[in-house]
């Protein structure tokens, strides 16, 4: 049970630190929220997008596992390298903050369709989500089999939380996401994770 639940907090913590940077896809999010517009369909899209690419992503490790003993070390290689990418470019938006308000919130509103085509837009044609789920969770889910769908359960949990806090709390969460200093601490922060988790794999790997 404890090594389930650590995989469980561990997909949390990693689907967390990916999700929370800013990005236009939360962007989107908060804008609605702010607006008060069509907040549950864009949430209900962009938690449910990352439930499809997460699990697409956890399938594809248990396929490549089965190419051979290379494939597994290979792959947890690959997540240990954008783990100190990810931590690096965390640092960065860290040393030139930025924040994430948006102040649209007296022009006419929009219809449900164009409001959720252009959620699933931001979603499935931006490469940068593909790489974090697809391709990043999925390889540091190999680092705890065989529980890695434990891993996946975690970082779903991530998304379901994330997009409803951002989404139904922006207008509570205002003062903070327009203070640079709290994105600073926040992009530390994530650097930190993303480090830390790096660090286990290695060691995990030994």
């Amino acid at each position: 049970m404890g090594v389930i639940l650590a995989a469980v907090l561990a997909g949390v913590g990693a689907g967390l630190s990916l999700i929370i940077a800013i990005g236009a896809q939360n962007a989107y999010v908060l804008r609605q929220g702010l607006r008060g517009e069509h907040v549950f369909g864009v949430v209900a899209i962009c938690a449910g997008s990352d439930i499809v690419l997460i699990t697409a992503g956890t399938l594809g490790i248990d396929l490549i596992s089965g190419l051979g003993s290379w494939a597994l070390p290979v792959i947890t290689g690959i997540g240990i390298g954008f783990l100190v990418v990810y931590g690096f470019l965390a640092l960065r938006r860290a040393l030139h903050p930025k924040t994430l308000v948006s102040d649209d919130t007296q022009s006419p509103g929009a219809t449900l369709w164009p409001v959720l085509l252009t959620a699933c837009a931001l979603t499935w044609l931006n490469p940068h989500v593909y790489l974090d789920t697809v391709v990043l969770l999925g390889s540091l889910a190999v680092g705890h089999q065989p529980n890695q769908w434990w891993f996946a359960v975690g970082a779903m949990v991530a998304s379901c939380l994330w997009f409803p806090v951002l989404g139904y709390g922006a207008r509570l969460l205002r003062p903070f996401f327009a203070s640079a200093r709290a994105w600073r601490i926040l992009d530390i922060i994530i650097a930190v994770v993303m480090w830390g988790i790096a660090a286990s794999l290695v060691v995990s790997s030994l």
